[in-house]
């Protein structure tokens, strides 16, 4: 190795490095509570300019099952709502445990149920998540302070972190079960084991995905300890809570939520999806993009592996960008989404490459937990759930961030590197997660406005308003009085107001003989980035009916709403 290469691989690894156990053999100038408190204040500093944002996507579903709990603590589902075309059970409606809406009780009624209140209160998951990947790297990597910071620049991460949603609240549990279970693993002290045991139900509680843990930490103990022994009991906990929970459910709601969830996601997959191949390619954009700097880095790490990758990704993305497979409605010429997939489509391959790399290479039981969580995360988020979002992405960040910090880390004897060599990606894909943040924030606000703007214009007439549309929207829309149209009952007479937004879910349309006038109300978000709109192919939230990219880059459309005014009869 050349003496001059040598060197410049100290310097980025010292920007990363951090002081380690004695057993490691490893030291460094950063003690690890300086690189504690660095993650924290990053996290904080990336996520306070979002902490007003308004409510989006399936926030209110979390703040009225919340609302619910303060007044009905043993009761979270015992209300209806329209969130379709009729009103419903909630208990029907939901397909998430109740955990994350019991923390949001805590805060919601003495701060009026503020959006600033709330944002806060679900920043600390957000720091969690970031902190226990660092605790969780330290054990794995010599750069435990770049897995935590790949994880805070990751879109997927970022992004919900500006939610009130379950999904950063399970990865901060998530990664706390890893923490406490491997402990307990390493020490045979059966109060972290325990401790584990119940971080598991609770992560499972708070979202269902994260009873994944169960077989994933199993798996993981009988190749550390050969066989199942004591440890093997603990996993009774998550088990027997879980079924309780089934239990409790079906007596509560005439349904186990439980099983529930995964009905609905296997009924309408089968509905939605046109292939196992649809969904696989999906799948390798979203992960890709959600996880960014692997496309940067991948290349180096993967060695000759990225050649195929991008191979392999151009004739994905013609699949998908031309409708072969799948039926979006952007334009089949979008040179755009089709660039964009393939880079995207590629990142997912390499994804998935340095996670089968790494097992590969190591061959023991921290490599083959972190392979089995990506490829089993990446499973389901493309093939076994309802639709591929970022939401489903999201677990597998902290595990793709430790494998690049190990693939990093060992490049230090090939010279291979250079200074640049992390920090840009890191920095390039934290400003993309900024941008997009601040795209997705926009949209909330613009549907918050578009709420204040219906209600100054109809305010003063005679007629009813009604609505269509849900998310973010929705909330507001009923907080200024406004109803959800409900297509089981003849609630619309002459005069009454219609409003319908265009960026949005389960609209519907009427027919000319029933609208007197109709109006367009139109809101510029964020010009160049958005994370959901079916014009340009975004779908961060859902691939189903916006598009097969997480997030689109080009002249986004304006937010537009219809206000229709009923004809009279």
């Amino acid at each position: 190795m050349h003496t001059d290469t040598s060197s410049s691989v100290g310097e980025t690894q010292r920007i990363f490095r951090l002081s380690r156990t004695p057993e490691s053999g490893r030291s460094s100038p950063i003690s690890a509570r300086r690189c504690r408190l660095i993650l924290i204040a990053a996290t904080v500093a990336c996520l306070l300019p979002f902490i007003a944002k308004p409510f989006n996507i399936d926030d209110p579903l979390f703040v009225w099952t919340a609302k619910q709990i303060v007044q009905h603590p043993a009761d979270p589902y015992g209300f209806s709502i329209v969130w379709y075309d009729s009103a419903m059970p909630m208990s029907t409606v939901t397909k998430n445990p109740p955990l994350a809406s019991y923390y949001g009780a805590v805060v919601g009624p003495w701060t009026h149920w503020s959006e600033v209140a709330l944002h806060i209160a679900f920043l600390i998951p957000a720091v969690i998540t970031v902190v226990a990947t660092y605790e969780l790297a330290c054990e794995m990597t010599g750069l435990p302070l770049l897995a935590g910071a790949l994880t805070l620049a990751a879109p997927a991460f970022l992004v919900s972190a500006t939610s009130i949603m379950c999904d950063v609240p399970m990865l901060a549990l998530w990664m706390l079960s890893i923490l406490a279970w491997t402990k307990g693993l390493r020490s045979g002290k059966g109060v972290h084991l325990a401790l584990g045991a119940i971080l598991i139900a609770a992560c499972a509680l708070t979202k269902y995905f994260g009873a994944c843990l169960i077989p994933l930490l199993f798996l993981y103990s009988i190749l550390k300890r050969d066989r199942p022994r004591f440890w093997a009991l603990y996993f009774l906990v998550p088990v027997l809570l879980l079924a309780g929970y089934q239990v409790w459910t079906k007596q509560v709601y005439g349904q186990g939520l439980l099983f529930d969830a995964a009905q609905y996601a296997h009924q309408k997959r089968s509905q939605l999806t046109p292939s196992m191949l649809g969904g696989f390619l999906v799948g390798l954009s979203f992960s890709g993009g959600c996880m960014l700097p692997i496309l940067l880095l991948g290349p180096s790490l993967l060695r000759r592996f990225w050649i195929a990758g991008f191979g392999l990704a151009v004739p994905s993305a013609a699949l998908i960008a031309w409708n072969v497979i799948g039926k979006f409605t952007y334009a089949a010429d979008n040179t755009g989404i089709f660039v964009t997939l393939i880079l995207f489509i590629a990142a997912g391959l390499f994804a998935l490459a340095i996670a089968i790399q790494d097992l590969w290479s190591h061959r023991d039981a921290d490599a083959a937990l972190l392979c089995a969580w990506v490829l089993g995360t990446f499973i389901f988020a493309s093939l076994l759930n309802w639709t591929v979002n970022a939401r489903s992405v999201l677990p597998m960040v902290p595990a793709i961030a430790i494998l690049i910090a190990r693939g990093v880390d060992e490049l230090k004897t090939s010279g291979a590197t250079r200074r640049w060599f992390v920090v840009v990606p890191v920095a390039a894909s934290l400003a993309v997660s900024l941008w997009l943040a601040a795209a997705d924030t926009s949209l909330a606000y613009c549907a918050r406005k578009t709420v204040e703007e219906v209600h100054r214009r109809t305010q003063s007439s005679d007629g009813k308003l009604f609505f269509s549309g849900h998310w973010g929207f929705q909330y507001y829309m009923q907080e200024f009085g406004a109803q959800p149209l409900d297509l089981t009952k003849n609630q619309l007479t002459a005069g009454d107001f219609v409003v319908q937004p265009g960026n949005n879910s389960n609209t519907f349309a009427f027919s000319s003989e029933q609208v007197a006038s109709a109006e367009i109300l139109e809101i510029n978000a964020n010009r160049w980035l958005a994370p959901f709109h079916h014009e340009i192919g975004a779908g961060f939230y859902s691939s189903n009916g916006f598009g097969p990219l997480p997030f689109a880059f080009g002249r986004v459309p304006a937010e537009k709403t219809l206000i229709l005014r009923v004809q009279s009869q």
